[in-house]
């Protein structure tokens, strides 16, 4: 006899949510730094190093400029931030930041500020990024959005777009315009803890029309 499943929703604030799979971390309660913000729920999958995420997969993040990942965003093993602390110069006979190595180099730090800056990377809700996919500075990744394994993200990416390559063009959507924003006003992973955890089927795999009318407040008396 099957028992029955739990009504109590996941906890966001356990590291490992899966018992007996270190690999799998959600990174709200692993991250320290201020300059990275992650929504509830969204987990990392690493067999190796996935507790180093912040140092493993977000790179060259100096600030002021921040990673924002939304709520229930699934990251894939190898996944991997460039911020824009990567940035050289590029006006000049050399890219080479000789500053940065110290003795009277670094006299000539000014040459370094003022780089240009795309400003944060902001990853939306629900996305799902694939295997060893790198995510350049400044991108903009819009709700329910798939990257691609070993996608090469240089520029935005629409909501509920799907992209794959390098550098990463739009394949499709996966829904049609209206769709997408019938979706985005319904806004799921906006929804209280437990009414969602009463439609996650639904969320799932349910219909547009099915996920409107399971939002709060819509439902009707039966």
């Amino acid at each position: 006899m099957t028992s029955p499943s739990s009504p109590v929703p996941a906890d966001p604030t356990v590291l490992h949510p899966m018992p007996g799979q270190p690999r799998v971390v959600q990174l709200k309660p692993l991250v320290t730094s201020e300059l990275v913000e992650v929504g509830d729920y969204s987990y990392y999958d690493d067999p190796e190093h996935a507790t180093e995420f912040e140092t493993r997969n977000v790179l060259y993040h100096y600030g002021p400029e921040r990673l924002v990942i939304g709520k229930f965003c699934a990251l894939g093993t190898g996944v991997r931030f460039i911020m824009n602390g990567a940035n050289h110069r590029m006006d000049g006979p050399s890219t080479f930041p000789f500053p940065t190595l110290g003795g009277s180099w670094a006299d000539h730090f000014d040459l370094l500020t003022g780089l240009p800056n795309r400003g944060d990377t902001v990853i939306g809700n629900d996305v799902w990024i694939g295997y060893e996919a790198v995510i350049m500075p400044g991108v903009r990744i819009g709700h329910g959005a798939i990257i691609s394994s070993r996608s090469v993200v240089v520029s935005d990416v629409p909501d509920y777009g799907i992209v794959g390559g390098n550098p990463a063009r739009l394949l499709r959507t996966r829904y049609e315009e209206a769709d997408i924003a019938r979706l985005l006003a319904v806004a799921w992973w906006d929804w209280p803890t437990e009414h969602l955890t009463r439609h996650i089927r639904t969320v799932m795999s349910g219909t547009v029309a099915e996920l409107e009318a399971a939002a709060p407040g819509a439902e009707r008396p039966s």
